[in-house]
């Protein structure tokens, strides 16, 4: 237990005061940790022996890289990217602009709206805020909104990119413990659009409280909104085909990446939107951004190891067992960490962390692994709009220069606290996330 502590203090360390790399981090404290456990043994000639540590740590990369279900991740990231590069999120704006812009609020509604959309077919929060911003402001500004709600309905929306599938975090989520793709990404739909219809709510009751911060846009006849939705027919169309050739057992995951991936080049081409450099600058950051992921996976699969090799989890398996409480007062500890970690960490590293050390808890206790990756995603959801590193909140005054931070965080709390709602909805109510997978799997 002290050498798991110690490799803990030393990894929050790394991360926090000396700003290195995740997968760097968990990938040193990992190597040797193990290397500890193992015995510090040295040869005939002084020199420390490596064999151990290197043997697991050359497997894991081995093992990783090779590992054909993780091709999924480079697949959905190339998806998400050539549907950026075609100009799909401001027809998905337009959309929803036709039959919410007329409401009060009903711009920073459309862009929740959108944002779910998006969303779901680019997997990615920090994009979809990106993007979104660039597309939903201006009208927003137009039209006088306060720039807290207009930032924070971008920023909140943005969130819901790592939970409606296809999402990277929830494929991570799957590769760490075991648990199928296909069910997580059936069991975030549900808590997915529920996460909309709560964030709508949430600019309702901002704009009930002050109806000058989202005035009504302009009314648009039934004419123009067929014609808007006509415009999101093929980004409908491939998530359809996507999602729902994984749902009905079509094809797998992995083959649903490929089909998603060909499907949003065959969109790309259609509409005119590549050309070779902007293909060739499409592909190299979808080769970036997987490299990264497969980088931090590695990190943390040593890092896995080292904690696995300290017998941690089972420790902790044995120190819940010995409290007597209930199994869900365990859980609200645990989501109560989740919570206090998010204020100072970011995202991914926080579930990279602690995912496997709670785990094997939540099994223990008999919840499904399935419901608590949900659980865990919009906890980590939550940590992206939580000052002071709301990641979501930082990349949207990086785009916004004009706007400061605090202004985007004031807005914010009512959207955190929808988030809050549906994270005890998801919690006392297991079914809300395990319906869709248990009637279709």
């Amino acid at each position: 237990m002290t050498i798991v502590l110690v490799g803990f203090a030393v990894l929050l360390l790394m991360i926090l005061v000396f700003r290195v790399p995740i997968a760097f981090a968990m990938g040193v404290v990992g190597f040797f940790g193990f290397a500890v456990l193992n015995g510090l043994t040295w040869d005939n000639f002084g020199n420390f022996r490596w064999v151990i540590p290197l043997s697991m740590s050359a497997n894991r990369i081995v093992d990783t890289v090779q590992d054909y279900a993780l091709s999924i991740i480079p697949l959905f990231i190339l998806m998400g990217n050539l549907v950026t590069r075609s100009g799909l999120s401001q027809e998905l704006y337009n959309a929803s602009y036709a039959f919410l812009g007329h409401k009060k609020g009903g711009l920073a509604m459309a862009t929740v709206v959108a944002c779910g959309g998006f969303s779901a077919v680019c997997g990615s929060s920090l994009a979809t805020a990106a993007t979104m911003s660039k597309v939903a402001m201006p009208p927003m500004r137009k039209y006088g909104y306060a720039d807290s709600l207009a930032t924070a309905s971008i920023a909140a929306g943005g969130t819901l990119g790592i939970l409606i599938p296809p999402s990277v975090i929830l494929i991570i989520y799957g590769l760490l413990t075991e648990t199928s793709i296909r069910e997580l990404f059936a069991a975030g739909l549900i808590p997915g659009i529920l996460g909309i219809f709560l964030y709508l709510g949430a600019v309702k009751y901002t704009v009930w409280r002050n109806p000058k911060t989202g005035p009504a846009g302009s009314a648009m006849n039934w004419r123009e909104r067929i014609r808007a939705l006509i415009q999101v027919r093929d980004i409908l169309g491939l998530f359809i085909v996507v999602m729902g050739g994984i749902y009905l057992g079509i094809f797998t995951p992995t083959e649903a990446a490929g089909i998603g991936a060909g499907g949003s080049f065959i969109i790309a081409l259609l509409r005119r939107s590549l050309t070779w450099t902007t293909l060739f600058q499409t592909l190299a950051e979808s080769a970036r951004t997987s490299a990264t992921l497969f980088a931090i996976i590695i990190g943390a699969l040593i890092f896995s190891d080292f904690i696995n090799r300290a017998g941690l989890p089972s420790m902790m398996v044995a120190f819940v067992q010995s409290l007597d409480v209930s199994p869900m007062v365990v859980i609200i500890m645990i989501l109560g960490i989740y919570i206090v970690l998010g204020m100072v960490l970011e995202s991914l590293s926080m579930l990279l962390l602690t995912i496997p050390v709670f785990f094997p808890i939540v099994a223990e206790l008999g919840y499904s692994l399935v419901w608590f990756g949900i659980v865990a995603v919009v906890v980590t959801e939550i940590s992206l709009i939580t000052p002071p590193v709301g990641m979501n909140v930082f990349v949207l005054s990086s785009v916004l220069k004009d706007i400061r931070t605090g202004t985007i965080f004031k807005g914010i709390l009512p959207f955190w606290a929808a988030d809050m709602v549906r994270l005890a909805l998801i919690v006392a109510f297991a079914q809300i996330s395990l319906w869709l997978p248990n009637l279709l799997y």
